[in-house]
């Protein structure tokens, strides 16, 4: 075991952006679940991701405005066609989620494909390089995230889908560029299936969860000299089992009506 591996100047902001992210991803992600829209977020992650690869491709200064107006630009480009499907084709919806999510995939790889490090910038888009998250990138993040969770929790959202797809878009952007695809996916889908059938405090189980997982990845990655983002994911897995089962008194897997 590499107990040295165990900085709190790195495994901190590596924890509070976890935090961070799970502030609006959990509440998020309940919302996606009871929509029925699971590749959702998939779809506006890596389509936000795509705008970040085309920024760079243009050699655009990592981190600056220009890439994030072009990131912001696609995944809220994406949440208004989704929003479209969810109002004309409602019975093929998830379909059409999952086509744009291989469109963006496929998309952000003939971007790379003259770019000596391609695979390395795919690689960080995916799994993310959580460990290398200083403060004065959670900071602006925090704030913007302070506005989606006043703009959630007022009456504003409630009854618009297009409000929520935009929020949805906004809070995608952001976190992807902190953590990658991957925990983006694991933050707002593994904790909202842990306590789906709550309703009363759904969201403070959900939060202890994600900062269990987050917490519990970051030191046995450290520990154990892993990938972060990928052990996070699997701690965000057990984690949510276990809170679902606590919850519950059961198993959270789904039923597959397979003996």
């Amino acid at each position: 075991m590499n107990w040295e591996g165990l900085d709190i100047t790195i495994l901190g902001p590596a924890f509070l952006a976890g935090l961070v992210v799970a502030s609006t991803h959990v509440p998020l992600g309940r919302q996606v679940l009871k929509r029925g829209i699971i590749f959702l977020d998939l779809a506006v992650a890596q389509t936000a991701g795509m705008g970040i690869v085309a920024a760079h491709s243009l050699h655009w200064e990592p981190g600056g405005w220009q890439v994030q107006l072009i990131a912001v630009g696609a995944a809220v480009a994406a949440a208004f066609l989704i929003h479209l499907t969810e109002r004309k084709w409602p019975e093929i919806q998830e379909a059409l989620i999952g086509s744009l999510f291989i469109l963006a995939s496929s998309g952000s790889i003939l971007l790379l494909a003259a770019n000596p490090h391609g695979g390395e910038q795919l690689k960080e888009l995916l799994v993310g390089q959580i460990l290398w998250v200083g403060y004065q990138q959670i900071i602006p993040v925090a704030l913007l995230y302070a506005l989606v969770l006043g703009v959630w929790f007022s009456p504003l959202r409630k009854g618009s889908t297009l409000v929520f797809y935009l929020l949805f878009a906004v809070a995608i952007t952001a976190s992807v560029q902190l953590v990658g695809v991957f925990l983006v996916f694991a933050t707002l889908i593994l904790p909202a299936l842990a306590v789906r059938q709550r309703e009363r405090k759904a969201d403070y189980f959900g939060y202890l969860i994600a900062a269990t997982g987050y917490g519990l990845g970051l030191v046995l990655a450290a520990l154990f000299d892993l990938p972060a983002g990928a052990m996070i994911v699997y701690t965000l897995a057990i984690a949510s089992l276990l809170g679902g089962w606590l919850l519950r008194g059961k198993p959270v897997i789904p039923e597959t009506g397979v003996s």
